[in-house]
């Protein structure tokens, strides 16, 4: 198959290049003097774009190709688990938020240093970023894997590699100057951009299917191979191998959901740029609640592409040509295929702009870590007194690094995805429990108990990761050699990584405790 990249597709991936040009000098006009305008824009971002900022954040593009692969192999359950993401907010809102401002951090792992000392906030922070390392590569690897099929109608090594250069180096012109400040402009562009672009794909579907709605829905109802519906909304059985139940969205899905909006740096620094708790509660809350009707796009997408590729008496006679197990997705299958010319750009587009939204805050959120959390601690620990502006180039030098790690793990991603054979986005949604379970078993413990110390912070961070590590299909079939083991899915994974973090970290004794009971023997 040659590539069908038209002269009109290539003109609208021009023009948005042009785009990305203009507004990453437009958006960076403004210097940043100190690390605190660079990273948190001091506090003076509006709530309605930090909100957008955070949707277009915990959007990707394994939203934008896994949510139309959900729909296709599915149903529609997975919108369901946005309950949970709602009382996680609410809980995140009430205990977290309020605390981050008081204290005035410009990272949320600053909040373990007054309970635990130093060490434990750069334990917290060195095992965010080596999980944000995981769950960004391997977003950014399946925005590399699209483009690179778009651009070159395969996936070799070499084209794979080349897209995963090109989004990271767009990633960078786009933050290395302006900080979260032109992340968060940027991000709302990236979010128009590809909302619209799916948007235009659910009405092409339509165009395409010849087809009116209630026939549409009646097929959706009652699928050709007999299985249930795929407009079934809630998913009530109780099998701990799938992720999408109610059980699930109750347990692992609130806890996946307070991580990210109040313990993972990527998403809780939008949150922290707002000017009062009030409004960074509040731009939490919307972005939330815009995350369903936006996902539900993109699982639209898939139901269609259902109809379109599996039900051909609804299609009157046009010939389409089947998906194969060489396709990374039913959607890419599509767009190289299928979709009418001039609109391909517009999709690369969309892909493009799914991954920069989420690669743009992950460079300045783990920079801002790696400056504020771990560089600035090593240079004050040494006596060293740095000018304000000094740790604003270290933060660009921090991303420029940073870069190149998710370069690499992406490339890394591109052989993991195959080994565990999961969907899209529960691969995404996976790989960010190993960092998870001990983050959430350490502040628990601060938030709710007044057990802990600096050695048990460290080994619950430990343990956490181990026990996520210890529940990889690939690793139970390696250890055990049974090539089809009982597995739990990222949910319950991650219920019971936080589990066992916290009961490690509450074994720990306050350090107040830990003085009266020594002295109690000393005096003994």
């Amino acid at each position: 198959m040659e590539l069908q990249f038209t002269g009109l597709d290539w003109a609208i991936f021009a023009l948005y290049g042009a785009v990305l040009v203009g507004s990453g000098w437009y958006f960076s006009r403004s210097r940043s003097a100190d690390s605190r305008d660079y990273f948190l824009a001091h506090n003076s971002m509006p709530m309605w774009m930090v909100a957008i900022s955070t949707l277009a954040t915990t959007q990707s593009a394994a939203t934008f190709l896994g949510g139309p692969d959900l729909g296709y192999r599915g149903d529609l359950t997975y919108l369901f688990t946005n309950l949970g993401a709602i009382l996680a907010a609410f809980i995140v809102a009430r205990h977290l938020i309020p605390r981050f401002y008081e204290q005035r951090v410009t990272t949320v792992y600053e909040l373990l240093q007054s309970r635990f000392g130093e060490g434990a906030k750069l334990k917290a922070g060195a095992m965010y970023l080596l999980g944000r390392v995981f769950a960004s590569g391997a977003r950014l690897y399946m925005a590399a894997i699209a483009v690179s099929m778009i651009l070159f109608n395969d996936i070799d090594a070499d084209h794979v590699v080349l897209a995963v250069l090109l989004l990271t180096a767009a990633g960078l012109l786009q933050t290395f100057i302006g900080g979260v400040r032109s992340v968060i402009q940027s991000d709302v562009m990236q979010c128009v951009v590809y909302v619209s672009a799916a948007i235009a794909v659910v009405g092409v579907l339509l165009w395409q299917i010849p087809a009116d709605l209630p026939a549409i829905v009646s097929a959706l109802q009652n699928p050709v191979d007999g299985s249930g519906s795929k407009l079934a909304l809630v998913d009530t059985s109780w099998n701990l191998q799938d992720p999408f139940n109610l059980w699930a969205t109750f347990t692992g899905f609130v806890l996946l959901n307070i991580a990210a909006f109040g313990l993972d740096q990527d998403v809780t620094q939008r949150l922290l740029t707002c000017k009062t708790p009030r409004d960074g509660a509040r731009a939490m809350l919307l972005s939330v609640v815009m995350v369903a009707p936006v996902m539900a796009v993109f699982m639209g997408i898939g139901l269609l592409l259902y109809v379109f590729y599996q039900v051909p008496e609804l299609m009157g006679g046009t010939s389409v040509s089947s998906p194969t197990g060489g396709d990374i997705t039913v959607f890419m299958h599509y767009v190289l295929n299928e979709m009418p010319a001039g609109l391909r750009g517009l999709v690369t587009i969309g892909v493009i702009a799914a991954a920069l939204s989420t690669l743009n805050s992950s460079l300045n959120s783990m920079a801002s870590v790696l400056t504020e959390d771990l560089y600035r601690n090593w240079l004050e620990r040494r006596g060293v007194d740095k000018p304000a502006h000094h740790f604003v180039i270290a933060g660009r030098s921090a991303m420029a690094l940073i870069g190149a790690a998710l370069s690499g793990m992406a490339i890394l991603c591109f052989y993991w995805q195959q080994i565990s054979d999961l969907p899209l986005i529960t691969f995404a949604l996976s790989v960010m429990v190993f960092a998870y379970s001990g983050l959430l078993g350490v502040f628990f413990t601060v938030l709710f108990t007044n057990r802990g110390s600096g050695l048990s912070v460290t080994m619950a961070l430990i343990g956490g990761f181990v026990v996520t590590l210890l529940l990889q299909p690939w690793m139970i079939t390696m250890l055990t050699g049974n090539e089809e083991p009982l597995t739990l899915a990222f949910p319950w994974q991650l219920c019971l990584g936080t589990a066992i973090a916290f009961s490690i970290c509450c074994l720990g004794k306050p350090a107040e405790q830990a003085d009266v009971e020594a002295s109690e023997e000393a005096r003994a």
